[in-house]
């Protein structure tokens, strides 16, 4: 991400859950899959972070990974090393990238996880599909609100000229329901 694209506020480590995130999970490159995957049951994780021996990420594997290329391919998975499934270098943001914008891109790139790393490259946490959709939320509100709002005082006369219309008709059925009884 540009540093000009940053919008103050929105940058990943600028969200108040960002600096509650559990820590990911890691494993190194020769883990079994079978260890990752009793870690990630332990912790209730979707994904196990792959590192390597400078703690800088190097691949990711997920539920969908394990799926497709271990139980998918029959695969033992106390045999089978992390490296042989894990997806390698992984997209990567940096905690002062832009929230928006990794929404958009994974949106557009397909992927649901996200590592953030430091300026080191040191993975700090993963963000999901649906972190930034409860992250945005109030957001989206608040802007739709903004725009109804800009709407109608924009329209103002539009809304006075249907309000009275509909209340001319209301006023026409109950007058015409009384002369009727």
């Amino acid at each position: 991400m540009s540093k000009e694209t940053v919008r103050a506020g929105n940058r990943l480590m600028d969200r108040p859950e960002y600096k509650s995130k559990p820590a990911p999970l890691t494993r190194k490159a020769d883990a079994t899959v079978f260890e990752a995957v009793s870690a990630m049951s332990d912790k209730n994780y979707g994904s196990v972070i792959i590192v390597n021996d400078s703690e800088k990420v190097i691949g990711v594997v997920t539920e969908r990974d394990i799926m497709k290329k271990l139980v998918g391919q029959g695969l033992d998975a106390k045999k089978t090393s992390l490296s042989d499934i894990m997806t390698e270098n992984p997209r990567l943001a940096r905690e002062t990238d832009d929230m928006i914008d990794w929404l958009r891109i994974m949106s557009n790139e397909r992927f649901r996880r996200l590592p953030v790393v430091d300026e080191g490259g040191k993975i700090m946490a993963v963000f999901t599909q649906g972190d930034f959709v409860s992250y945005t939320w109030p957001d989206l509100l608040y802007q739709m609100k903004s725009i109804a709002k800009a709407t109608v005082f924009k329209n103002w006369y539009i809304f006075m000229i249907g309000g009275g219309i509909a209340l001319y008709s209301l006023l026409m059925v109950l007058i015409m329901t009384m002369i009727t009884q």
